[in-house]
C-alpha cells in the first residue's frame, strides 16, 4: 500500500464524501463510508474536517456560472437561466444534497444562502423598480419549484418533458416575474 502525505488524504476524503453525499444525501452517508470510500481510517475524517456536517458544508457547494447570462437581454432572460439550471449535472447533486441534509441547522443555512445568492441575487441584480427585490424573490421560488419538482419527487410528467418544452414553459413563467407588464391606467 502506498502511503499518502495528509494533503493527498484529505483530498482523497474530500472526493469520497463528495461522490456519497451527492449520492446518498446526509443522512445515509456516515462518517465511516466516507472513509472506507476514501480507503483511510475513520479517525482521519475527523481529524481532517472536523465533524460529518462541517465535511458536508466543506463539500457542498451550489455555484451557477453567471457569464453566459450576463449579456443576455433582459426580455431573453427567463429561458436562458431556466436553459443554464437544467444543463449543469452538478447543481442537480448539490441541490438534491443540501435538501435532503436541510433539517440540520448549517445545512439549512448552506441552503438559505444558496437560494439568496445563486437564484435571487443573479436574478435581482438584473430588475428595476420598486418591486424588484420581490420580483426576484418570487422567480427564485418559480425555480425552486422546477427543480423540487423534476429531481426531489421525480413528477413523471415533467422528468419526461424535453428540456427544451421545459425551457420555454418555464422560461416564459419566470419571464413574467422578471418583465411584467406595464400597468394601464
Amino acid at each position: 500500500m502506498v502511503r499518502r502525505t495528509g494533503a493527498e488524504t484529505r483530498e482523497e476524503i474530500h472526493a469520497a464524501a463528495t461522490r456519497l453525499f451527492r449520492e446518498r444525501g446526509y443522512s445515509r452517508t456516515s462518517v465511516r463510508d466516507i472513509a472506507a470510500l476514501a480507503e483511510t481510517n475513520p479517525a482521519l475524517v475527523i481529524r481532517h474536517f472536523g465533524t460529518k456536517e462541517l465535511l458536508f458544508l466543506d463539500t457542498m457547494h451550489l455555484t451557477i456560472d453567471d457569464e453566459p447570462l450576463l449579456n443576455v437581454p433582459p426580455a431573453e432572460f427567463g429561458p436562458r437561466f431556466v436553459a443554464r439550471l437544467l444543463a449543469d449535472d452538478d447543481i442537480r447533486g448539490v441541490y438534491l444534497a443540501l435538501v435532503r441534509g436541510s433539517n440540520e441547522p448549517q445545512i439549512k443555512e448552506r441552503l438559505q444562502a444558496i437560494h439568496e445568492h445563486t437564484f435571487v441575487g443573479p436574478l435581482r441584480a438584473r430588475l428595476t423598480g420598486p418591486d424588484a427585490d420581490l420580483r426576484a424573490r418570487l422567480a427564485a421560488a418559480v425555480i425552486g419549484g422546477l427543480l423540487y419538482a423534476l429531481w426531489v419527487v421525480s413528477d413523471e410528467q415533467l422528468v419526461a418533458t424535453a428540456p427544451e418544452t421545459l425551457i420555454t414553459h418555464y422560461g416564459a413563467l419566470l419571464q413574467q416575474l422578471i418583465t411584467p407588464p406595464t400597468p394601464t391606467s
